[in-house]
């Protein structure tokens, strides 16, 4: 599937399996590894700083919370690891939610979109320009970091107004927990429309998908709950899930309805026809989210990340 690029989520909070789950991916001939940062898990930047010198693989960021880190610390380590790994960076960013920014870093979370919008543009002159002289409403940023580093900048959208921004002023969107008719019926229209009234190319469609190769439905289901089930307890998430026709998304237990509308299961066979498939849905990429199935779960990852792999691999 080389029109596909395939990535693999690490998903993991001990920075060695990260690195060894890097390896792996890299050895498997994946094309990209992806981890979230500013939250329980370690910072990607320096786990893929270790992994730049001992593989070729690229690395993303999905996502790098925005409120927590100042435009130009952002840079900073965005522009180390460039500089670690050329060209193999693609900085994934997002506001995240109220809970979170709130609750766990006890910052204000005041008009996210806005604040979104004026992020991006710092940004954006930091790494592409080199320098930066803004008073926003929001952020203040005058610096310069040195010769520009053309970093993609892709973000984390949920709803139609975010992935519109995406179109408009990114180089891609990322879907994260989203039903695969929504990116067809909303996600992938709103980055066409932001990009055309913008005048310039729509940015790919990075689609996480959480899959796994098993037979064993119960168990992909009981592993789904325990994995994603506080998804719908977000505001955002359970708008979007409910904007996705999941009318189980205000209640507080995750549904087998709601794990079969998201995760990508069975044999080899059923899982390479439905990832084979994405294209129609309006995706661009896959960022594989490998489930953990439990007491299989070595087995079942060993079988998904061999598939992946020679699903990458394939002409």
């Amino acid at each position: 599937m080389r029109d596909l690029p395939i990535g693999l989520h690490l998903g993991f909070r001990e920075a060695n399996v990260m690195l060894e789950r890097t390896r792996a991916a890299d050895a498997a001939g994946l094309d990209m590894v992806w981890s979230t940062g500013g939250e329980p898990p370690p910072d990607p930047f320096v786990v893929f700083g270790r992994a730049a010198g001992e593989t070729t693989i690229g690395f993303g960021t999905s996502i790098v919370p925005t409120y927590p880190r100042h435009p130009f610390v952002m840079a900073s380590q965005a522009l180390a690891l460039e500089q670690l790994a050329p060209g193999r960076l693609r900085l994934g960013i997002g506001p995240s939610h109220r809970p979170i920014i709130e609750g766990m870093f006890g910052l204000g979370f005041e008009r996210p979109l806005a604040h979104l919008r004026e992020y991006i543009g710092i940004l954006r002159a930091l790494l592409h320009e080199g320098a930066v002289d803004v008073a926003g409403e929001q952020i203040t940023a005058r610096a310069r970091i040195g010769p520009p580093a053309p970093v993609p900048i892709l973000i984390a959208a949920l709803r139609p107004r975010a992935y519109r921004i995406a179109g408009e002023l990114t180089d891609g969107a990322i879907s994260w927990m989203s039903p695969l008719p929504f990116l067809r019926d909303q996600a992938a229209p709103a980055v066409a429309a932001g990009a055309e009234a913008a005048g310039r190319e729509r940015p790919p469609l990075v689609a996480h998908v959480p899959v796994v190769v098993s037979e064993d439905r119960a168990a992909v289901r009981a592993a789904a709950a325990k994995q994603f089930g506080n998804y719908q307890r977000l505001p955002f998430y359970r708008q979007m899930m409910l904007d996705a026709g999941l009318e189980d998304a205000p209640g507080d237990v995750f549904t087998d309805t709601m794990a079969d509308a998201l995760i990508v299961s069975g044999d080899e066979n059923a899982v390479a026809d439905r990832l084979r498939g994405l294209p129609g849905f309006g995706v661009d990429e896959l960022l594989a989210d490998i489930v953990d199935t439990g007491d299989d779960a070595a087995r079942d990852r060993a079988r998904t990340l061999e598939l992946l792999g020679a699903l990458a691999q394939a002409d």
